[in-house]
């Protein structure tokens, strides 16, 4: 065939798509979604996939994005970080000691979960001459609380203050002596559950350790670091982040993942699995039952009775089963090798019916007549005509393949190594997201499934529509 010819057919092919709306729509949600997948190490981290598993300690944990400030009325603290070029600003030196002075504006409803001071380096210059860093922060109505005092550093040291033992007790201290009645047994319970944070960023009233009421306004963070001779402190890498209450695009879950970087990544195994797998099992499929038909006899039943065989075995018991025999987690590449496995038959069964009436076309047997191989037949005669059938059959294959490698993530049985949709969801319900309200952690994952099926299923019956001439509307 010239390319003129197939220039002209195209052209064609496009004419008709063109009329299709829900194809255009799809073919529309296929480019976002091919745009997403190759844009994620740029607008996330090159590193997700590495990282996912270990990173996120610095980050907020199970807390929605920071939009919904935007339709609710009580706003949410979003994530801070004070990176070490700014701590310089707020750096100040004297014999002996290192003074940080770190001014931070609260106008929210819902303070921050912690405040951390990460990676202060320090080297002590004998047994019992560790540096020392002591914490003050002065509110806005001019009191100031002694969150930490003379903690040591010790090599390279990180602080979280909303969950040291010390500030809560410091914390109570003071509560008490703002003149707030706190019971023996309740203080007790205090020290292990009290939200630290909550407290320092609250009025001073009766009952502000049950409901406290933020104190919006100015605040100053006071980090003193005292140096004895010859010891040293490097704060060259030493950042200082606000955990709030909100973060980003899309919120994090219970390690403090960020979910917008994991629906990103996950769009790129998503995709790589569904279009692999419905190609493989499309191509087999073909060629399996074109072949069939055309040898026709016993070769035919054989073929078949394989044919009935494979699909008469349960797919997901039998991955489920394999994955539990690979050690509970199974390989990507392992998944697409099964899923092709079980997802060629009703192809071929199709194909099979198809190439019996091709078969028996005019044009096939003066091939025969004029000695044409049987490779020649099948390849050149045959196969073509099931094209349209197959293009259509891989847009609609690939929801199907998608559905599966999320169920197996889902039940725990994914690649540890990759971020897939499946596995967010698999944490989701473990941490019992939706009993406790987290939708921003179960709709997101679901909701990509859904459109990523939906952008397959669009196209698949557009294009059926087209190469079908059957199933044209008048």
């Amino acid at each position: 065939m010239r390319w003129s010819d197939v220039k002209i057919s195209l052209l064609e092919f496009w004419h008709e798509f063109k009329r299709q709306k829900s194809g255009m729509l799809g073919l529309l949600l296929l480019i976002f979604w091919i745009g997403v997948a190759i844009s994620a190490p740029y607008i996330t981290s090159p590193d997700i996939p590495e990282k996912w598993k270990t990173y996120w300690v610095d980050y907020p944990q199970n807390v929605p994005p920071k939009w919904v400030n935007t339709f609710s009325s009580q706003q949410l603290a979003v994530h801070e970080i004070i990176s070490p070029s700014q701590l310089k600003e707020y750096m100040t030196q004297e014999e002996g000691k290192i003074i940080l002075e770190i001014p931070y504006h609260n106008k929210y409803d819902v303070p921050v979960q912690d405040i951390v001071i990460k990676n202060i380096s320090g080297k002590s210059a004998g047994p019992r001459k560790y540096p020392l860093i002591t914490v003050y922060i002065t509110r806005p109505d001019n009191k100031e609380i002694l969150l930490l005092e003379n903690y040591k550093i010790k090599g390279s040291t990180t602080i979280q203050l909303a969950t040291n033992n010390e500030v809560r007790k410091n914390v109570l201290e003071w509560i008490k002596q703002q003149g707030v009645t706190v019971s023996p047994e309740k203080e007790f319970e205090y020290l292990a559950t009290l939200d630290t944070m909550k407290v320092v960023f609250a009025k001073v009233s009766e009952d502000m350790l049950e409901t406290p009421e933020s104190l919006k306004g100015d605040y100053n963070i006071r980090i003193e670091i005292s140096i004895p001779r010859d010891a040293e402190v490097n704060l060259d890498s030493t950042e200082v982040l606000f955990l709030g209450r909100s973060y980003g695009y899309l919120g994090t879950d219970f390690k403090g993942r960020d979910l917008f970087a994991g629906i990103v990544w996950g769009s790129r195994v998503s995709l790589t699995i569904g279009i692999a797998v419905a190609v493989l099992s499309v191509v087999i499929g073909i060629f399996y039952g074109v072949t069939s038909a055309y040898f026709g006899g016993w070769t035919d039943e054989f073929m078949m009775r394989i044919n009935e065989f494979v699909a008469s075995i349960p797919s997901l018991p039998i991955l489920i089963l394999l994955g539990t025999y690979f050690g509970g987690h199974i390989k990507l590449w392992h998944i697409v090798i099964l899923l092709v496995f079980f997802g060629w038959v009703g192809i071929a069964r199709v194909a099979r019916s198809m190439a019996y009436q091709i078969k028996e076309q005019t044009y096939i047997e003066a091939a025969k007549v004029l000695g044409a191989s049987t490779g020649r037949i099948v390849f050149k005669h045959m196969v073509p005509q099931l094209l349209p059938y197959a293009f259509a059959q891989i847009a609609l294959s690939v929801p199907g393949a998608v559905l599966s490698e999320a169920s197996l993530s889902f039940l725990g049985l994914g690649d540890p190594g990759q971020v897939t949709w499946g596995q967010i969801l698999h944490d989701a319900q473990v941490a019992g997201a939706a009993v406790n309200g987290y939708w921003w952690w179960v709709i997101p994952p679901g909701l990509a499934i859904a459109l990523v099926g939906l952008t397959f299923v669009l196209l698949g019956t557009s294009l059926d529509r087209v190469l079908n001439p059957k199933l044209k509307r008048l």
